[in-house]
This record gives C-alpha cells, structure tokens and sequence, in this order.
C-alpha cells in the first residue's frame, strides 16, 4: 500500500477545491488509518476545513479526529492543560476566527475532556456565541408605550 501524506492529501484537496466522498474514504483508509499523530497534521486539516469545500462527512471526522487526538492522543490523557489549549485556539482561530466546524471542535473537546484549561473553555463559549450570532438574523426593536 502506498502513504500518502497528510500534507499530499491536502495538496490534492486544494487542486479541486472540495474534498469528494472518495477524498474522505482515502483520508480514513490510507492517509490516517490510525486517526491523527501529529499537531502538524490536525493544523493541516483544520486549515484545510476552511479552505475547500467539505462535505458534512468530512466535518463529523475532522471533529472526531482532532477530539481523539487532543483528549487521548496527548499527555495528560483526558486533560486538556494550558500548552494544548494554547495550541487548539490558535490552530482553530486561523487569521479571522474560528469557523462553524471549528467552534464545534472546541466544544466538543472541552465536552469530551475529563478537565481542560479555563481558556480552552472561554474560547469554546466565546467561538459558539460569534458562530451563533453571525447565524442567527438581526432582532428588531420596537419601542414601547408607557
């Protein structure tokens, strides 16, 4: 079987501009058969979740991988302490923010953690409030009489 790299996997992602279903079978089978390794390779795919157009499917691995990843695949297992928080945040802020997925992430991770930092969690409230807002459309005032 050949590797193909998280990085290759990525570059052909861009080439299109989507990842297929196809792309998705490949990620899981040949390019992380055994979920994510490395902080290098979850940056990768969180800035590739922003970049290209990805499938609902994709979104839900993306989530679940880099959850694996941070709460099991790093020291202290099932904590989230402040160099890995540190980490997460600036990895799903990117240049403008956290997008819908990636706000997603940081829920679910401080959901899934046993314990994580206090800023890991502001961060998660906070990303949620801005995607919600954004989302949610404008309220109207109405004066009221007296």
């Amino acid at each position: 079987m050949t590797m193909i790299s998280v990085q290759q996997f990525c570059n052909h992602a861009v080439s299109t501009g989507a990842i297929s279903d196809e792309d998705l079978l490949v990620l899981k089978r040949e390019v992380l058969p055994e979920g994510l390794m490395s902080r290098e390779d979850a940056d990768l795919l969180i800035a590739l979740e922003r970049a290209v157009i990805g499938s609902d499917a994709f979104a839900d691995f993306l989530v679940a991988s880099v959850v694996d990843f941070a709460v099991w695949g790093t020291r202290p297992t099932g904590y989230i302490d402040r160099d890995v928080a540190a980490w997460l945040a600036a990895s799903l802020s990117g240049r403008e923010g956290p997008s819908p997925v990636g706000a997603r992430i940081a829920m679910e991770i401080v959901r899934e953690a046993q314990g994580s930092a206090e800023s890991l969690m502001a961060f998660a409230l906070e990303a949620n409030r801005r995607i919600r807002d954004a989302v949610e459309p404008a309220r109207m005032a109405f004066a009221l009489a007296a």
